[in-house]
Parts: structure tokens; sequence; C-alpha cells
């Protein structure tokens, strides 16, 4: 066999072209035999721009990513500070330490229409608070939830002292987000104010009004002018399922390396589900490309190693990936993360800052039970459950539902500052919008529509990338399905 050049292609094209030969002769160098196949040396070039950013203008996104030094503050992060033993005690405490947190931030903000009686005074002296001219407020946990045949909402109201049994007309007009519509749910922390209707042992609490805790106008603070950098979002990966959409990540990886805007993003955050997992309900195994919990963390690190160095991705668990179910979710294990680099691991949720904006990034199980709960609240519009996060300024507050809890001393799911951007995932849903001055961020997912959605009717939104400027807040969404 020898290579031999072609004359043509010389002569004829600035493409050097050799051929495969069976015999040459070493002076002239011309074949004997037959030429097997042709073989084509071009020099390297970079593939075309990709066509894939939304409309955007470059004067909200001004600054590229390469030259920032990283600036990330985490403000809680549940790794390595678990102290609940699952005790009773540890339960009472939780629950406690919730009521004591939104109590005072209704007491600091004076969202309560007067200073709140404890449940087992206003039940001593209920013969006294018995009409609109003598009422009384109380704040507690919400249990026991449910709607009467005369279309009434029923449900208890529980402090440290006592419980008390309310119940709440809808009024006239009435938004459909009013909780006497939409709901309220097991756990939730609430004031109330009204009256006895008598002071008869079985006497209802007739509520007036509900008061929720103080959700005002949000001032996002921003990322200076000299680090007017972005940040990128996505969740749900799923890497080990035969779902995942593999050639839509290599165009993404192109877009990393190539696009205008992607050179503006500094940070990848990742809301959870980075993988499948192995064992997460009967019958996964079936539906898995690669079989290895391992094996699906190390290809998740060498498809993640394509994002430019500049990028730093910061990664959360899901209740797909191998860490405890119980929210809050510590970090993923050292183990696993010893295969990946330019990768900040943090638990879920997570409460950080990027350049001084502050981000709560939180997987997003809970929107299950705000499904089940809320009657505004749908798959489709995962949004909805993010809003009812924030005005009950918690993420997850029903116990006992679809999403396990951890009962650590102090509740950690409450969420004391507002945040200037709201992320979550799990539901493979994607939205980008407003609640009173938080942006929220509903991240999209790389995984294809499984079957179990199938059978639900339900249609996901994948592969589309989020990118939010931290000095404009401009965004942008990229889709690349």
């Amino acid at each position: 066999m020898a290579i031999v050049p072609s004359e043509q292609s010389i002569e004829e094209s600035p493409v050097t072209t050799t051929a495969q030969a069976t015999l040459s002769e070493s002076e002239s160098a011309s074949p004997i035999g037959r030429v097997l196949a042709p073989v084509h040396s071009t020099p390297p070039s970079p593939p075309p721009k990709p066509q894939f950013s939304s409309d955007y203008s470059t004067e909200d996104f001004p600054m590229e990513a390469k030259d920032i030094d990283s600036d990330i503050q985490v403000h809680f992060d549940i790794t390595g500070q678990s102290t609940t033993e699952g005790r009773l005690s540890d339960i009472q405490f939780c629950f406690r330490s919730r009521l004591s947190q939104i109590r005072d931030m209704m007491l600091t903000s004076r969202t309560l229409p007067r200073r709140p009686t404890s449940n087992v005074e206003a039940w001593r002296n209920r013969q006294r608070y018995n009409s609109k001219d003598y009422e009384v407020t109380l704040v507690g946990l919400v249990s026991d939830v449910r709607w009467t045949r005369t279309g009434k909402l029923r449900f208890v109201v529980e402090d440290e002292s006592a419980q008390i049994s309310c119940l709440l007309n809808p009024p006239s007009e009435a938004s459909p987000l009013h909780p006497s519509l939409d709901g309220l749910m097991d756990d939730e922390i609430i004031g109330v104010s009204g009256y006895f209707l008598s002071g008869d042992r079985d006497s209802p609490f007739w509520v007036r009004d509900i008061h929720k805790p103080p959700l005002g106008n949000h001032s996002k603070a921003q990322a200076g002018e000299d680090s007017a950098i972005s940040a990128a979002f996505l969740s749900d990966i799923h890497l080990g399922s035969k779902t995942f959409l593999s050639s839509q990540w290599e165009k993404l990886i192109r877009w990393f390396n190539y696009d205008p805007l992607a050179r503006t993003v500094k940070y990848f955050v990742l809301s959870g589900d980075g993988v499948d997992g192995v064992g997460i309900y009967p019958g996964q195994e079936r539906h898995l490309e690669i079989k290895d919990l391992f094996k699906q963390y190390g290809e998740l690190a060498r498809i993640l190693e394509d994002v430019p160095d500049w990028v730093d991705v910061i990664m959360l668990p899901g209740n797909h990936d191998a860490v405890r179910p119980a929210e809050p979710q510590p970090a993923l294990d050292p183990e696993v993360q010893q295969d990946y680099s330019n990768t900040v691991f943090v638990g879920n949720p997570c409460d950080f800052s990027l350049h001084g904006v502050r981000i709560l990034s939180y997987h997003g199980k809970s929107i299950d039970d705000f499904v089940a709960t809320l009657r505004s609240v749908t798959y489709s519009k995962p949004e909805m459950a993010m809003r009812a996060m924030l005005e009950r300024r918690h993420l997850a507050p029903s116990w006992g539902g679809k999403t396990p809890l951890s009962p650590e001393p102090e509740d950690r799911l409450v969420i004391p500052v507002v945040p200037d951007i709201f992320v979550t995932g799990h539901v493979h849903g994607h939205f980008v919008g407003n609640h009173k001055g938080t942006t929220m961020i509903h991240s999209s997912t790389w995984q294809d529509q499984t079957d179990f959605q199938r059978m639900l009717g339900f249609q996901p939104k994948p592969c589309i990338l989020t990118v939010v400027n931290l000095h404009t807040y401009a965004t942008a969404s990229i889709p690349f399905a």
C-alpha cells in the first residue's frame, strides 16, 4: 500500500487529495494497481455559527465572562449541618421554628391588624370575642383543610398552646387565588382575624380575614457594571436515561463555545436530577441506558468537561440523585465530586449570591404537593407553585405529603430573605417571569417525554437554556430541540 498525490486535485483545487493505491513506482509515484479510495485533507475550521439564541439586545449583555473572577457566596447549604435524629422532639422543634420565624416576619412587617393572641387565651375568652366588634387575631399552622357542602372552607389553626377550628366563607367577588377558593396547604403558617360564633364549647372561629406572611414589592440587587456577566440555568438532565437528548446536548456545547451570548455566561446553575439514578421507581431499569449509578455520574462529568473553562458550574441534587430523599438535601458525596472540575457542589435548596445577586435555587419536589392541594397550580403551570412558595415564605409546607422532609431543629425551608432570582425544576416545564420584583425561573429539562408523562398526557418543554444577565436582569431563552 502507498499514499500517492492526485495531480488533478493539486492543479484544480487548493485542497490536498491523496489516494490509497496497491503499489507505486518509487520514482514516478504513479500507482500501478487500482486506487482504493481517495483521502481528503482539509484545514480545520470552526463549525458555522449556531443560530440558537432568541432575540436579545447586545446592550443588555455587555460583558464577556472570560476575564471576570468568580464571586460566589453561599448563605445556606445544609451540607454538614444536619443535626436531626428523627425523634418526635425534632419534629416538634422544626414546627415551632417554622411558626416562630414566620410569625416574627408578620409582626416585624405589621401585616397583622392587631397583635396576635395565643389560641388558648382566645379560647378561654371566647365569650368576649363573639361579635364583629370584638375580633381577635390568631397565628398558627393549618391542618385538616376541607370544604363543606355549602362551599365554606373549614380548617384548624394550631399554635404552641391549642388548636382552634375555623370556618371561612368566600367573600363576594373573591379572586380565584383567595384561600377560600384556591385552598390552604397543611402546615403552612397563616394569621386569621375573626370571632367565635358563640360561647359554646363546639363553637367554630368565624374567619373574617386571612393574613399571609409579608411579601411586598421586592427591589432587586444588581451586579456592578464591572461584573455585568450572566448566569445560565438548567435542571433535570437525567443522564443515564434512554430519553436523555444527547444530540441536543451537542448543540448546547457548540453554543457554549461559539455563540456571542454564551461568552457572557460565567455561571451554569444545574438545579437537581443531573442523572436519572438507579432504583428511583419500580421498573426503572428498563428505561436506563446506563444502569450503573457511578457510571452515570462519570458520564455526566465527561459531558460537562466540554463546557468552556471560564464557566463555573453550580450543581444541586434532586430526588433522582444519590443523596437522602428528605429535604433539605446535602450535596453529592465527595466520592462522586472528585470526577468533576470547575464545579461547586451545594445542597438542595441553596441560598447563594453571585456578584451580590441573591439566588434561591430549589429542585422543586414540593411542586407535587402544591399541584395536589391548590386549585390554581397544575404541572403545566409550575410558576403558580413557585408563586405560592414565595407567598407562604416556605418551600415545602406539608408534612407527610409527596415531599419527604427532614425535621431539622431549625426549619431551613423557610424563606427568610426574599431572593432576587428564584429558580426551580423537577416537573420538566419552562417559565421565565416576575412576581413582586423577584425573577422566577422554572428551568427546562434535557429529557424527552417519558412513558409516565405520556400516560398522563403531559408534554414536557425540553432543551431550553435560560440566561439572565446579573446587572441588567435581561433574560434570553435559547431552544435547542
